[in-house]
C-alpha cells in the first residue's frame, strides 16, 4: 500500500501543478527535499552510532534481557512470536520508554535497531510480520509523557501556561496507542492483509542472547577478583548517588524549580538524556562489560543501518514535496472542511491535522505560524490545539518509510491503514481533550 500512496502523491502533485501552474514550485521543491533528505541522514547518522554502540554495551551486560522478562506479561500478549530473550524485545523496549520520554534521538536508532531484529525472525523477507506492523503502529502513536520540545516552542512564544498542553498530549496519546493496537490486530485478519502465499521463505534459526561472559584467568579465580567485584559495584553505587545527589542540588539552587510543572520540566529536561547514557555505561561496567570495544561494535552495525536508509528517506521526503508545493494538499484542506468541522476541528487547526503525518518539520512550521498570529496565539484554543497534536502523533510516512528501509520491508500490509487510522484517532483524541480541558477557550 505504501507504494501505491508514493505513486499518487507524486502523480497526483504533477498533474496539479500541470492545471494549476506550480510546476516550477514542485521542480524546486523536489530538488530541495532530496538534499534535505540526506543532509537528514548526515545529521542522523551520529546519534545512531552512539545509541546503538550504548545498546550493545547494556545487551552484553544482560540488561535489555532483564527488562524484557520484567514486561514478559505485556510483551508476551502484543508479540506472541518474538522470544522473550531475543535483542528484538529489548529493542523494542527501549524505543517505547525514549518515546514516553520525549527522547526522539534515542528513540530512532533503538526502533531502527528493532526492527532489524525482527526482520531475523521473520520468515517472508519483504513482507513485514505482524509484530513489525504492530510495532510500527506503536511506535507512530506512542504514549508521550514529556513533550518538551513543543513546551520548549510554546515558552518561546510567549505562553502564559506552555505546559498546559500535558494532560491533553497524554490523553490524546492513549487514544491514539489504543485504536493501533485494536486496529492492528483487527486489519490483520482480513485476507486484504494476509501474508501472500507465494511470498518467499527462508529459515529461521533460534537465537538467544546472554550475557557476556569472560574468560577467566588464575587471577579472575583467586579470592582478589570477588573483591573487584565488590570494588566495581560500590563504584557503580557511588556513581549514581552522586549524580542523585547533583541532581537535588540544582533543585536546591533553583527553588523556583519546585514552584509549578514547567519550571521543574525546565530543570529536570536537559538531564534526561545524560542520565540515560550514564546510566547504560554504568550498566555496562556493572555487567563487567569493556564498555567501549562493546560500543565501537554496535557503533558499525549503527553505520550500516543509517547508510542504507537513504534512498528510502530520500523518495518519500520528495514526494511531500511535490504534493505539498504542487497545491494539492492545499486542495485537500478545502475538501475535508467540511467534515472537520463536525467533529470539531477549526478550519484555522485542519492544515496542521493534515501535515503532521506528511512531515514534522513542516508540521512544526505550521504550528509556529499558527500561534505567531493574533487571533489564534499559543494561549488560544487554536493555539493549545496545534500543541497538543504536534506532541501526540508523529510523522507516519517518514516512520514508514525510514523503519521498513531498515529491514528491507517492500510490503507493508496494513501498516499504513493501521497508523493513519491511529492518527485519526489521536487528532480526535486532541480535539475532545482540548474541548474538555479548555471550555473557556471556546
Amino acid at each position: 500500500m505504501l507504494n501505491w500512496i508514493w505513486l499518487g502523491l507524486i502523480l497526483i502533485g504533477v498533474v496539479w501543478a500541470a492545471f494549476t501552474g506550480n510546476m516550477a514550485e514542485v521542480s524546486s521543491a523536489s530538488m530541495e527535499a532530496a538534499k534535505d533528505g540526506v543532509h537528514l541522514i548526515v545529521g542522523f547518522v551520529g546519534p545512531m552510532v552512539f545509541f546503538l554502540g550504548l545498546m550493545k554495551a547494556v545487551q552484553d551486560a544482560g540488561f535489555l534481557l532483564s527488562v524484557a522478562r520484567f514486561l514478559r506479561p505485556i510483551l508476551k500478549r502484543l508479540f506472541p512470536d518474538v522470544p522473550e530473550d531475543h535483542p528484538a524485545m529489548g529493542a523494542m523496549v527501549m524505543n517505547m520508554a525514549s518515546n514516553m520520554l520525549g527522547l526522539g534521538n534515542a528513540a530512532t536508532p533503538f526502533g531502527l535497531k528493532a526492527m532489524e531484529e525482527l526482520d531475523k525472525l521473520n520468515t517472508r523477507p519483504g513482507v513485514a510480520s505482524n509484530s513489525m506492523v504492530l510495532f510500527l503502529a506503536i511506535n507512530t502513536s506512542s504514549i508521550t509523557l514529556f513533550p518538551l520540545g513543543v513546551i520548549a516552542i510554546r515558552s518561546s512564544l510567549g505562553a502564559a501556561s506552555p505546559e498546559a498542553i500535558l494532560v491533553p498530549t497524554l490523553v490524546a496519546t492513549i487514544c491514539s496507542t489504543t485504536i493501533a493496537i485494536s486496529t492492528c490486530f483487527f486489519l490483520q485478519r482480513f485476507p486484504l492483509f494476509r501474508i501472500p502465499a507465494n511470498a518467499p521463505q527462508r529459515e529461521i534459526k533460534p537465537t538467544t542472547t546472554e550475557p557476556v561472559e569472560f574468560t577467566p584467568t588464575a587471577s579472575e579465580t583467586s579470592p582478589a577478583s570477588t573483591s573487584e567485584t565488590w570494588i566495581n559495584r560500590i563504584i557503580v553505587l557511588g556513581a549514581c548517588l552522586l549524580l542523585t545527589v547533583a541532581f537535588i542540588k540544582e533543585l536546591v539552587l533553583n527553588p523556583s524549580a519546585l514552584a509549578g510543572l514547567l519550571p521543574f520540566l525546565g530543570v529536570f529536561g536537559p538531564w534526561l538524556l545524560p542520565l540515560l547514557i550514564a546510566f547504560f555505561l554504568l550498566v555496562g561496567v556493572s555487567g563487567r562489560v569493556r564498555v567501549y570495544e562493546s560500543m565501537v561494535e554496535g557503533g558499525k552495525e549503527g553505520l550500516e543501518v543509517a547508510v542504507r536508509i537513504v534512498p528510502y528517506i530520500v523518495a518519500i521526503l520528495v514526494a511531500i514535496a511535490i504534493f505539498r508545493a504542487s497545491g494539492a494538499l492545499l486542495a485537500l484542506e478545502n475538501l475535508v472542511r467540511p467534515l472537520t468541522h463536525a467533529i470539531g476541528l477549526p478550519s484555522e487547526a485542519l492544515p496542521m491535522a493534515l501535515m503532521r503525518p506528511l512531515s514534522g518539520s513542516g508540521a512544526t512550521g505550521v504550528m509556529v505560524e499558527t500561534m505567531n498570529q493574533a487571533a489564534t496565539g499559543p494561549d488560544t484554543f487554536v493555539g493549545m490545539l496545534v500543541s497538543t497534536l504536534q506532541g501526540s502523533t508523529e510523522t507516519t510516512f517518514y516512520v514508514l518509510a525510514l523503519y521498513f528501509g531498515a529491514a528491507r520491508i517492500s510490503n507493508g500490509r496494513h501498516a499504513l491503514a493501521t497508523c493513519l487510522t491511529a492518527d485519526a484517532a489521536g487528532i480526535l483524541g486532541a480535539v475532545f481533550a482540548c474541548r474538555f480541558f479548555f471550555p473557556e477557550l471556546l
